[in-house]
């Protein structure tokens, strides 16, 4: 168990899982380097607000927004936010991801990671058929009115129960020796 997830088990039974994810992320050193602060977590974690203010921290040679930032301040949201909604019977890895670029952002930018019930139920069901399974989602960087989107970034996360991962994981580092 990492220095976070213990950090993280110990505020979720104070806190509360919304509230430590939240607080843990806009604390540790590693979010706060992205210049993105998470505005809003919904109880049931299915919704992730972020916010990329811009700032003297994350302006590029061209005053705006340094595309390093609008990645990072994504990245980690969904594959973290998917361990949380589907807790220790699976492992969650980002597996890969994309950005593109639509303009120059020289603005705020605000972004959200939802996941439906309708699609935590259909991930549970193709991994109880199948093991394990990618999935794609998309996050958008836009405006405050969400009529500009300034960046998209595509991501594939990989799911597997954790008792197929461990038995594939030992498996192959049987072939391996």
């Amino acid at each position: 168990m990492s220095t976070y997830q213990k950090i993280n088990a110990i505020a979720t039974r104070i806190l509360g899982k919304s509230i430590a994810y939240k607080y843990g992320f806009n604390l540790s050193p590693m979010y706060r380097r992205s210049t993105a602060k998470i505005e809003n977590i919904s109880k049931d974690m299915l919704r992730i607000d972020i916010k990329l203010a811009l700032s003297y921290k994350n302006k590029n040679y061209v005053n705006s927004i340094f595309g390093g930032s609008m990645f990072s301040a994504t990245d980690p949201i969904a594959m973290t936010q998917l361990i949380s909604i589907l807790g220790d019977d699976y492992v969650v890895w980002d597996k890969s991801a994309e950005i593109f670029f639509k303009r120059p952002a020289k603005e705020d930018l605000y972004a959200s990671s939802v996941f439906t019930l309708e699609e935590i139920e259909a991930i549970k069901l193709n991994v109880a058929a199948k093991n394990e399974i990618d999935i794609s989602k998309k996050m958008f960087l836009t405006n405050k009115d969400k009529d500009i989107t300034y960046c998209e970034v595509h991501k594939v996360i990989y799911i597997a129960t954790k008792t197929f991962y461990k038995t594939k994981i030992k498996l192959r580092n049987a072939r391996q020796n």
